[in-house]
């Protein structure tokens, strides 16, 4: 049996995902990224081994994305990031045609063909107020840490409006809420449809249409996902529980599988 090793090593979060010839999925792992890229891609990549049971010998092929994938020295290949989701985002959902991809400090949203191709794409990278770090930080102003944003988020009653479209005047509206003595939990939910809109916009940009797929760290937290399915007005799917940011390192994987076809060295 051939195995790949999928490594998606991110801004924020390093992931790894093991599959067999069937793309069904061995293990998967995940760990903050940190500032030592090298040590972390080790890391995932022993993890997710021990997880698998198996060893580095058994992998057949390994392909890396994400902002560190150039410094995993045990690579066969690199791709994008956005080849990667398409990839993932398509074994998933065959009849997705826009991802949107939320990650710790970039937002992407690119519109793909049948063949998981992709036809055109925007990103929003250029400020924290339309990625996860934005709410990373709204949460540690308010004393929360990131694991307790998804409970947060679920107490939430009322909509409390952040139109800050820069990161700074975003949190200076937070921490004035706060001092109004305004729910931390309605805070909270404001900071997610403030980062909804600009994930709208950047769809809308990149020319999207139906079948939607999301992915990303933060569409683990279950009224992200609520919030965008409102504004776009369309069926969104929905990785169960943490897949979602598991997307672009299992198309990865899957990627090693066509790899090895293509160098006619699958089984």
């Amino acid at each position: 049996m051939q195995i790949t090793l999928g490594l998606d090593i991110g801004s924020t979060y390093s992931k790894a995902v093991i599959i067999d010839q069937e793309y069904n999925i061995l293990a998967r792992y995940v760990c903050p990224t940190g500032h030592k890229l090298k040590e972390v891609a080790d890391k995932v990549t022993k993890e997710v081994l021990k997880i698998a049971g198996k060893s580095m010998d058994e992998i057949s092929y390994t392909i890396t994305t994400g902002s560190g994938r150039h410094r995993v020295d045990f690579r066969d290949l690199q791709v994008t990031d956005l080849t990667a989701a398409a990839r993932g985002a398509s074994h998933m959902y065959p009849g997705t045609r826009t991802i949107l991809d939320i990650g710790g400090q970039t937002m992407k949203a690119s519109k793909i063909d049948e063949h998981a191709k992709v036809l055109n794409f925007r990103l929003n990278d250029k400020c924290a107020s339309g990625t996860g770090a934005f709410l990373e930080k709204t949460a540690k102003y308010m004393g929360y840490s990131t694991p307790e944003i998804g409970s947060l988020l679920n107490l939430a009653k009322n909509e409390v409006p952040i139109s800050g479209v820069c990161a700074v005047f975003a949190e200076s509206e937070v921490i004035s809420h706060l001092s109004e003595g305004v729910p931390p939990e309605d805070i909270m939910y404001g900071a997610i449809l403030s980062l909804t809109k600009r994930c709208v916009q950047l769809m809308k940009r990149a020319k999207s249409g139906p079948e939607y797929t999301l992915a990303g760290g933060i569409l683990r937290w279950e009224k992200m996902a609520e919030v965008i399915k409102g504004e776009i007005k369309h069926d969104v799917n929905v990785p169960a529980g943490d897949l979602p940011q598991f997307i672009g390192a299992l198309g990865c994987a899957i990627l090693g599988h066509v790899r090895l076809r293509k160098l006619g060295l699958a089984a």
